[in-house]
């Protein structure tokens, strides 16, 4: 117990893995989650995302305005929502999804979610590094070369090793004060490209109809917010239980809301007179393209500081997710093993396969699906649920409490995967008009074509749940079985990784 706690100062490395964490370590405030979101949504990528609203679906700023707010603080009100399962459970989110799923029924869903993690850190990686590429040619005059290339790849993936891998409590202060930092590079930025602004048209911009301002609050939920909801209780699990549960949800939604809507406020106000930012294939450099050439340097450093403190946190719940997942190893070695593949990742989208990149996130789109799918279930699981077994969460045997029938709670299951069913039949996954990945059966329906599939992703998967889960006698028994607050005896001793190894 004394390592544990000595872990959760600031510059320890954080020695606890997925397990849940007792009554007596539980510290910290509700505002811990407004500087967790707000450092996550920083980035001046947020840009492109408001340019969209105006270049795509013909907002006026009233309206973009309008839809920013409630698809930025809506979106993030449901990452706090789901965040108090952090609270009342003490352990990650994909691991207390073991309650909802099943030990083995809770792998598709974990394993998704690890995918898309390392896919966007990927992403995230890469765009670091050209940023950081940009900014050494204005300093020093450098040219892109494979080894120059390979080094800000390094920067970066050391600079995210460096925070995530230290843990919790690390990520809690840094994500506070660096948002400080860049927080302030990113408006003296946002004041500057607020002056390349077409006022005249911005004013006289004409509304769109309804149905555009609805589609475009799907667009910024699927765009912020829903794609954090699986990782809310990977920050909350250490709070104490008595904070209100509406306290999270608030922080959480004003903590993402206020950067969010200044960015995609400011990101559809340049668009109103140049809709080149919305088409961009590189964002990074269509903003600096915008910019004075002496604003060129800080503008670079709040791109990449705001990519950074978004990395270590998708890079900190990645690596709970692999643990959840069934590897063998501690957390601190799951976040390096993530890492070295976010790595060959960047190598291979910078040095080898340069047209990739379209196709890579198009893939990444359709991962989505499956993780709004999750979100319905665990949501509507939350509604009936107030406690979950702390010694049961890291029980592997057959006779565990969630093991259910044969690892799986079929109406969990069940709906999770109908409710994919139904989000593919309204996605279409293209890199351009003529490069079509995926295009189910009713992607071009209103619903389909104004991105709204991911919506009905989660109410199918929600209100399937709800319908079945009374059926479900074996999660029935579950919710009468009394409590068991202490972990399984393991021969191989407390903290093994082997008693995370799900059994075939």
């Amino acid at each position: 117990m004394a390592d544990s706690k000595r872990s959760e100062l600031v510059g320890a490395v954080e020695t606890r893995g997925i397990e849940p964490v007792p009554d007596t370590e539980r510290h910290g405030h509700a505002g811990q989650m407004f500087w967790t979101w707000f450092a996550a949504n920083i980035s001046l990528l947020g840009l492109p995302l408001g340019a969209t609203l105006v270049a795509f679906r013909g907002l006026n700023i009233w309206q973009a305005l309008l839809v920013a707010v409630i698809g930025s603080f809506g979106s993030f009100a449901l990452v706090g929502a789901l965040s108090i399962a952090g609270k009342r459970g003490g352990a990650p989110a994909l691991t207390l999804s073991r309650a909802v799923f099943g030990r083995r029924g809770n792998t598709g869903p974990t394993l998704v979610t690890w995918i898309s993690r390392v896919g966007w850190e990927t992403v995230n990686t890469t765009t670091a590094a050209y940023a950081l590429l940009s900014l050494l040619a204005i300093v020093f005059g450098t040219r892109q070369n494979t080894v120059l290339t390979l080094v800000c790849l390094l920067v970066f993936i050391v600079c995210t090793l460096l925070i995530s891998g230290l843990g919790h409590a690390t990520i809690m202060w840094i994500n506070k004060w660096a948002t400080y930092v860049f927080g302030l590079l990113n408006l003296l930025v946002m004041a500057f490209l607020v002056a390349t602004v077409d006022w005249t048209k911005v004013m006289h911009a004409p509304a769109a109809p309804l149905s555009a301002v609805i589609a475009g609050v799907g667009v910024i939920a699927a765009g912020t917010g829903i794609g954090w909801a699986n990782a809310g209780a990977d920050y909350a699990r250490y709070l104490p239980r008595d904070i209100p549960g509406g306290r999270l949800v608030l922080a959480s939604a004003w903590g993402a809301g206020i950067p969010l809507v200044l960015l995609i406020s400011l990101g559809s106000l340049l668009s109103a007179g140049d809709a080149s930012l919305a088409q961009a294939s590189d964002p990074v450099a269509a903003i600096d393209a915008m910019l004075p050439s002496w604003m060129s340097i800080p503008y670079l450093i709040a791109a990449f500081g705001g990519l950074l403190l978004s990395n270590h946190l998708s890079v900190y719940s990645a690596g709970l997710t692999l643990v959840t997942l069934g590897v063998r190893t501690k957390r601190t070695v799951a976040v390096a093993i993530d890492i070295v593949i976010t790595f060959a990742g960047g190598i291979y989208f910078m040095l080898i396969a340069k047209d990739f990149y379209g196709p890579f996130m198009t893939f990444l789109t359709i991962l989505a699906v499956p993780i709004t799918a999750w979100v319905g279930v665990f949501a509507i699981d939350m509604t009936r649920r107030r406690f979950y077994d702390p010694g049961a969460l890291m029980d592997p045997r057959r006779s565990g409490r969630y093991w259910y029938n044969g690892g799986f709670a079929w109406s969990a299951c069940v709906s999770w995967f109908a409710a994919i069913v139904v989000g593919l039949l309204l996605t279409e996954a293209k890199t351009s008009d003529t490069d079509v990945w995926f295009s189910g059966p009713f992607s071009h329906s209103w619903l389909g074509a104004n991105g709204l599939g991911w919506a009905v992703t989660f109410v199918v998967a929600a209100g399937a749940y709800r319908l079945l889960l009374p059926l479900d006698r074996a999660v029935r028994a579950e919710a009468g079985a009394p409590a068991d607050d202490t972990p399984p005896a393991d021969p191989a001793g407390p903290g093994d990784p082997a008693e995370e190894t799900m059994p075939a």
